[in-house]
This record gives structure tokens, C-alpha cells and sequence, in this order.
């Protein structure tokens, strides 16, 4: 197996020795989980433009990955976080990317597909009001919805500055759902992925905040399919899961407990709204597959060598974890560069890439050992490490 010299602590490097990958065989037959990737967007690396200020998409290889992630048997949440919305994509380019997804999903049989509405396109400042928040909700749902498009609706960076109460959240959200044609999922993302968002539903505290979604859910709950909760927290998670009104899902957003949320306890299980899919496609499939097929053993014996890789490709700055779903992607030969919108990719340091190399190939996702050390080799060059 491959060999190569890896950074560690204090400035060292040190030689590390590859493990033969994984075989992760395709689901087949139905899965008793929901299960959406949210997917990343593959940057053009040879446009003329500056990378920290214009935005530039290769968008076959951004649809290809998501036809990647149908053939797996997995949904795709689109234009969301993980597509690095609000960190270098903005609503035209999403839009663009949400209608090119649309069209590709009718290719496809059975692929799911739900797209993100929000309110980036309103500039967030003291002045901002509620009345503007709901316009721009308005006017992202409506140009999805135009394209045939299913709703997830956003937490708003400009609600958040504009709210003085809970109140505001209810008019807001009870305003956008009551005009969607589906049902739609709510994205209540906290603090940890996007500051902007702290206090969201008008609480600091998380279980205050808690009860006020939940309240905006009971009142709308013909038109909410479920909601995905981003807290890194099971605790919190599992509290609000058994607190859904019937038929509203709990999609885990819990890149950090995801396994044991998804396989659920005697009360309920969460279903999959997860960034980290989209790195771990082919063992998340698997894995669901064999939970479907009531094996359990083999459910956390496929998923659990992932959750390490998770909890340090969205370790603390956590808003920076596209970075690492997109070097997963490169490694694994979805793209022929490590170039990311907005120049995100100089967003993790040597030794936090290294150390994914070295869980991913743990949990035996480098599919091609051969290709994923040339590329690690290529991109610790940058950083002057020879191998």
C-alpha cells in the first residue's frame, strides 16, 4: 500500500502507511430512512476572475456529483450550507445551481431532490425589517417554486438582526409556509455553523428557541414535512424529535452523532439531512441499506469509523467544514483540483487536511489508495512538504 510523509504536532512529519479501502455495496431496495446529501459545489479553477470576489461554477462536474449521489440512493439538499451558501455562492448563483439540479433530477428515477430558500440576497444591517425579511422569503420560494422546485426553508441571517421577539419568527414563518405548495423542511442551523445566527427563534438558550420552533411547527404542520436541527447536540436533538407533532420528521443535522440518531431508539429515529454525506456517500448508503435489512451490527460497523472523520472535518471553526468535504471529493478523484469557491480551500490548515487523510483511509473511504496519495502528495507540496 501506499507510503507517505504526513505533518503531525510540533512542525514533524511523520511516514504514514495506507489500509487497503473499503467495499461499500449499493443499497438495493427501498431504505426505512430518509436520507439527503447536502451537496457541495465544484469550483471551475481556470476561470479568469478574483477567486476571493467573483464567483465562477464547473457546473458538469457540480451535477455529475449529484447524480453520483442519486446513483447511491441518496436525496440531495441543494444549495444549502454545504454548496457554500453565504460563504462564496450568492441567491443568482444558487438559483442557477438549484435550476440546473432541477433539471438533472429529471433524468433520474426516484431521486430526491429539496432546495434551500432563504434571504441572502438582503443585505443584513440595523435598518433591515421583518416586512423585507418575508419579501425576500417570498421571492426565493417563489423563483423555486417556479422551477418545480421543493422548499427547505432556511434559517435568515436578516431575521435574526430584524426580530425583537419570538412573535416575529411566528409571523414570518407562518406567513412563507401558508403560501408554499408543498410541504417544505425547516433548517434551524445554530450558532457553531453561522454566528450570524445566534438566537435564533429569539432565544439564546437552545431550549427556549426550541420550544418556539416547535410552536411555529404545531401551527403550520400541514406544511412542514420536518425539520433539520444543526445544534451538535443528540441530547437536544432527541428532546425535540419526541416533542414533533405526528408526522413532521426529525432530520438529523448532527454531523457529530449522526449514527446512533438515525438508528433511533425504541421512542423514534431521526432520518439523514447531512453534510457529511455527501463525503461519506458510499458508506452512508451501506450503511442504510443493511439498517433497512434489520442489521444492525453491520449498520454501526459501516458507519461508526466514519463519525471520527466527521467530528474533525466539522471541528471548531465548524463553518469551514466545506473545506474538508470538498478535499474528500478531490481525493477521491469527483474533481481534478482542490479549489474552492471563494478560495475556501486555504481555509483549513496542513495539519487538519493531514489528519483527515488519515481517518478518512481508517474508515477505508479512499476509494483508489493509488490516487488519493498522489493527491495527498500534490497538496502537501503547497505547503512544502516533499514526499
Amino acid at each position: 500500500m501506499p507510503m507517505l510523509d504526513l505533518p503531525v504536532a510540533g512542525g514533524k512529519l511523520e511516514r504514514y502507511t495506507m489500509r487497503a479501502p473499503r467495499s461499500f455495496p449499493k443499497a438495493n431496495g427501498k431504505l426505512d430512512r430518509v436520507a439527503i446529501a447536502a451537496a457541495h459545489v465544484v469550483a471551475d479553477p481556470l476561470a479568469d476572475i478574483d477567486p476571493w470576489l467573483g464567483i465562477a461554477v464547473d457546473w458538469d462536474k457540480t451535477i455529475e456529483y449529484r447524480r453520483h449521489l442519486w446513483k447511491l440512493g441518496l436525496g440531495v439538499a441543494e444549495a444549502m450550507d454545504t454548496a457554500q451558501r453565504g460563504m462564496g455562492m450568492d441567491w443568482p448563483m444558487s438559483l442557477e445551481l438549484i435550476r440546473r439540479a432541477l433539471d438533472a433530477a429529471r433524468d433520474v428515477p426516484g431521486a430526491i431532490i429539496a432546495c434551500g430558500a432563504g434571504t441572502d440576497h438582503l443585505a443584513v444591517s440595523p435598518a433591515v425589517t421583518v416586512d423585507q425579511v418575508i419579501a425576500a422569503y417570498e421571492e426565493q420560494c417563489g423563483a423555486i417554486e417556479k422551477l418545480g422546485g421543493r422548499i427547505i426553508m432556511m434559517a435568515s441571517r436578516a431575521l435574526a438582526a430584524a426580530a425583537k421577539s419570538p412573535d416575529d419568527y411566528h409571523r414570518v414563518y407562518d406567513r412563507i409556509l401558508g403560501q408554499l405548495k408543498q410541504p417544505a423542511i425547516l433548517h434551524w442551523l445554530g450558532e457553531m455553523f453561522d454566528p450570524a445566527l445566534d438566537g435564533y427563534w429569539g432565544f439564546k438558550d437552545h431550549l427556549k428557541a426550541m420550544d418556539v420552533c416547535l410552536a411555529v411547527i404545531e401551527a403550520n404542520k400541514a406544511k412542514v414535512d420536518g425539520v433539520k436541527i444543526s445544534l451538535l447536540d443528540k441530547d437536544k436533538e432527541i428532546a425535540m424529535r419526541r416533542r414533533l407533532p405526528a408526522g413532521v420528521r426529525m432530520y438529523t443535522g448532527d454531523d457529530f452523532n449522526y449514527a446512533e440518531l438515525i438508528e433511533g431508539d425504541a421512542e423514534g429515529h431521526s432520518d439523514a439531512l447531512l453534510g457529511i454525506f455527501d463525503a461519506i456517500a458510499p458508506a452512508a448508503s451501506a450503511a442504510l441499506g443493511r439498517l433497512a435489512a434489520g442489521d444492525s451490527k453491520q449498520f454501526n460497523d459501516i458507519l461508526a469509523p466514519t463519525v471520527p472523520l466527521s467530528r474533525h472535518i466539522f471541528k471548531a471553526p465548524t463553518r469551514f467544514y466545506k473545506t474538508g468535504v470538498v478535499f474528500m471529493a478531490y481525493l477521491n478523484g469527483h474533481q481534478d483540483h482542490f479549489v474552492m469557491v471563494g478560495g475556501q480551500q486555504s481555509a483549513r490548515s496542513a495539519l487538519h487536511l493531514a489528519e483527515l487523510f488519515r481517518l478518512a483511509d481508517k474508515a477505508g473511504l479512499l476509494a483508489d489508495p493509488d490516487l488519493a496519495a498522489a493527491r495527498m502528495r500534490t497538496a502537501m507540496a503547497t505547503h512544502g512538504v516533499v514526499n
